[in-house]
């Protein structure tokens, strides 16, 4: 049974692959409409803007700011996002999989937040390198270089870049269709936005108790 429950959960994450198909650019400002999932006097009119909250900025980060500065806020947002997905996953994996996997010899064990330093190199520094090369490519997709600002503001997007889209999108789930494509991009920031509490919440729970989170869940 409890490989059962554990095949479930997985897939019920799994389903939501979807979400992380890449953005694309949205209309010029003066053809931005509301919608179900966006709001044309809101954060720039990007997707994200659900009821019942609407229009949620409790902490006014968005007052003052401009469309460069809102679509970098939303740059992090989604970046964190998707690493929080992939770090949720990554817990409950690590955790069901201790002691019984080929990695690294079957050594690493106990609850998800020790298993980073269990890990004997070189992961370490294939780590650094894959995250290196993914964040220049990011970097040289989405921003101006600073070469090119002559002492403007150093941190820049380009102008025709959507925060998210790097053109990544390896099993061809970006819709053709707008507004298709504008609710998956609403997913992708919402599922991100909960992974964010909930890895979030994962990693104060071990720390709390020092057990994994799939003991707590009696899986």
């Amino acid at each position: 049974p409890s490989n059962m429950q554990f095949t479930a959960l997985l897939a019920t994450l799994l389903a939501s692959a979807s979400a992380f198909a890449p953005m694309t650019a949205p209309a010029a400002k003066s053809a931005l409409r509301a919608s179900e999932f966006s709001d044309p006097d809101f954060c720039a009119g990007l997707p994200g803007a659900l009821p019942p909250v609407g229009q949620f900025d409790p902490f006014n980060f968005l007052e003052g700011a401009d469309d460069n500065k809102i679509r970098r806020f939303r740059e992090a947002e989604l970046t964190h996002g998707r690493v929080s997905m992939l770090a949720f996953i990554g817990f409950l994996v690590g955790e069901k999989v201790e002691g019984s996997s080929f990695l690294f010899d079957a050594q690493i064990s106990g609850p998800a937040i020790t298993h980073f330093k269990q890990v004997p190199q070189p992961f370490w520094e294939i780590l650094i390198l894959a995250i290196s090369v993914s964040e220049v490519y990011r970097a040289q997709v989405g921003w101006v270089s600073p070469a090119d600002l002559q002492g403007e503001d150093q941190f820049r997007l380009r102008d025709d870049y959507m925060p998210g889209d790097i053109n990544f999108d390896p099993l061809g789930l970006r819709p053709e269709d707008p507004a298709e494509l504008e609710e998956m991009q609403t997913k992708e920031l919402q599922h991100g936005r909960l992974a964010m509490l909930a890895t979030a919440g994962f990693v104060a729970q071990e720390l709390v108790d020092g057990q994994g989170i799939l003991q707590h869940l009696g899986i």
